[in-house]
């Protein structure tokens, strides 16, 4: 009947068929998501070079903090150090290498002012609740109530400071100073010991938690503020205008205060300085009255 053709195919040309077949499919080639192959190869790269910036970025800021830390470990081996401190003369005990963060008392534990043959500095002037509070930093970076960040939050606030209703605590920041009848801030006073004894970085920490109290009486405030004049150099006025900028801010508490009108019936720079703050705050006031829109 009908003779069945059949239809021979060269095996060089199925072979060079199939090679253009592949070669289409590997242009053609994207995931599931319609990305490339190349771009996905780019963006893999891309977020490697993400996660090890951000890596390195990590390591640098803890090789940071630990340059900022104390060394204290490789440091427990130094000699020990007597301090006696205050009228009461109290006794304290540190290491010398801890002491010698402070230029001060690196100069002390040299011999400047130690007493011949014995490892003691006679701190007679010195509020031994400062001073221990100064320890404590030299030690461990803080003091207590120690500097706490809520990373829920993003914000700081002082350790085991607040009451059930959300004030804080002022107990623990007072300290009686023997220059100043009533209670001034341990804050201050610390931040004031540690301009004399060259801790830069345990001012700025004074000063920080100054700034998170609350609940702090007017007449604390005020003896506070005559402590930080008395006891700081004239171009050290960031204590200073700490106090002046709370003053302004709480000045309907404070000129309706018996214990402002006495303070300021006894003079000094303090009221000076708080009239040329007020004045300033006044013209701020003024230029920003002019420059908004009516």
């Amino acid at each position: 009947m009908f003779s069945r053709r059949s239809h021979s195919i060269d095996p060089s040309t199925r072979q060079r068929s199939g090679r253009a077949g592949g070669s289409r499919k590997q242009r053609s080639f994207k995931d599931s998501t319609g990305v490339s192959k190349s771009n996905l190869k780019t963006s893999l790269s891309q977020k490697v070079d993400v996660l090890q910036l951000a890596a390195q970025q990590q390591q640098y800021q803890q090789q940071q903090l630990q340059q900022q830390s104390p060394p204290v470990g490789e440091n427990l081996t130094s000699p020990v150090v007597t301090l006696v401190v205050g009228r009461e003369q109290r006794i304290f005990a540190a290491h010398e290498n801890v002491l010698a963060q402070s230029p001060y008392f690196a100069a002390a534990c040299r011999g400047q002012i130690l007493e011949a043959g014995s490892r003691r500095i006679n701190l007679p002037e010195e509020e031994p609740d400062v001073l221990s509070s100064i320890l404590e930093y030299l030690y461990k970076g803080d003091y207590y109530p120690r500097l706490i960040h809520s990373k829920r939050r993003n914000t700081w606030h002082l350790e085991d400071a607040t009451y059930e209703d959300g004030t804080k605590s002022a107990v623990e920041t007072m300290v009686i100073s023997n220059g100043v009848c009533g209670a001034v801030l341990k804050d201050t006073v610390i931040y004031c010991t540690a301009a004399k004894y060259g801790l830069d970085e345990l001012k700025s920490l004074a000063l920080r938690k100054q700034g998170l109290q609350a609940g702090i009486q007017v007449g604390t405030i005020l003896t506070s503020a005559r402590y930080a004049y008395a006891n700081t150099n004239d171009n050290d006025s960031k204590l200073r205008a700490h106090y002046l900028s709370l003053i302004i801010r709480c000045r309907d508490t404070f000129k309706r205060s018996g214990s402002m009108q006495a303070e300021m019936e006894m003079g000094g720079a303090l009221f000076f300085d708080l009239f040329v703050a007020l004045c300033n705050h006044c013209d701020d006031l003024a230029t920003n009255a002019k420059k908004s829109p009516r």
